[in-house]
């Protein structure tokens, strides 16, 4: 039969040929995603009202808000539901409604409430995309005065405002984009895990960007509402002294150091002076 004459290297078909054939299919079929992933990434672009900055971003306000409506329960869930005390999760609310409503924070349209969590030990604060935020009670119960809790919940008013959110989930679409390429042109699972680790140092680090634009923004906008913004830099007083050295609060374990922090929100002060109402 004419099979056993086929050349050596080709008789029934060679696997070592049909694993090149397969692994340089792989890597043209890595390369298409990847460039789907970062041609879908740098397309998707708005231009921010209140920071004036380009942002890579894939879903609109709407959107956010609704992720953010959606998430809340499950969020109070984790930290153990609403403080009970009525009048301390109503004065948290009012602060951070007139932090929002005589700040350039009104501008956007999102849907701001903001909630007092039970949690009793981690100290936390942290906001949704679409203007849910919230404040652990064992944060709360550190803060010594008004204006510090301004200080912390405009923080978080600013990562609403500057859309941190959503840039994040564009930045997981397209890392997990890359991701799937790095799979398929390798075919080995330790390879997707190591760009997952990259993936979450790159992230990390630009988080850490989006804490101080969130540092400065609340700067600006309790600045505008009234409050001392000296408040501020009390608050990142009180967690330095929290961590004391030992594991950091929740609030810091992504954030960058005190000190350094003070130091950019003292900028910020100086910056934003001018904002501040005038007496009458």
């Amino acid at each position: 039969m004419a099979i056993f004459n086929q050349p050596s290297g080709q008789q029934g078909g060679s696997p070592y040929g049909s694993r090149r054939r397969n692994v340089g299919g792989g890597i043209v079929l890595a390369i298409i995603l990847a460039g789907f992933a970062l041609c879908k990434y740098y397309s998707q672009s708005s231009v921010n009202d209140v920071t004036g900055a380009t942002q890579h971003i894939s879903i609109t306000p709407e959107q956010e808000i609704q992720l953010g409506l959606a998430s809340t329960p499950s969020m109070i869930e984790q930290y153990g539901g609403l403080h009970p005390d009525e009048k301390a999760q109503q004065f948290v609310k009012q602060v951070g409604q007139k932090v929002v409503k005589n700040s350039d924070a009104s501008k956007t349209p999102y849907q701001y409430d903001f909630h007092l969590l039970n949690d009793p030990e981690v100290v936390n604060a942290f906001a949704l995309p679409g203007g849910q935020v919230f404040i652990t009670a064992a944060l709360f119960n550190k803060l010594e005065t008004e204006d510090q809790l301004s200080g912390v919940l405009g923080h978080e008013i600013g990562h609403v405002v500057a859309r941190h959110g959503a840039e994040r989930i564009a930045k997981e679409e397209l890392t997990q984009g890359l991701t799937g390429a790095a799979v398929v042109a390798s075919g080995d699972y330790r390879t997707a895990q190591a760009a997952q680790m990259i993936a979450g140092l790159v992230n990390m680090a630009y988080g850490r960007d989006q804490e101080l634009q969130s540092d400065d923004l609340g700067v600006r906008f309790m600045t505008e509402a009234g409050y001392n913004p000296e408040g501020m830099v009390g608050v990142m007083q009180i967690l330095e002294k929290v961590s004391g050295g030992q594991r950091q609060p929740e609030f810091l374990s992504t954030h960058p150091n005190p000190d350094h922090r003070i130091e950019k929100i003292k900028a910020a002060i100086e910056k934003y002076k001018d904002l501040a109402p005038k007496p009458n």
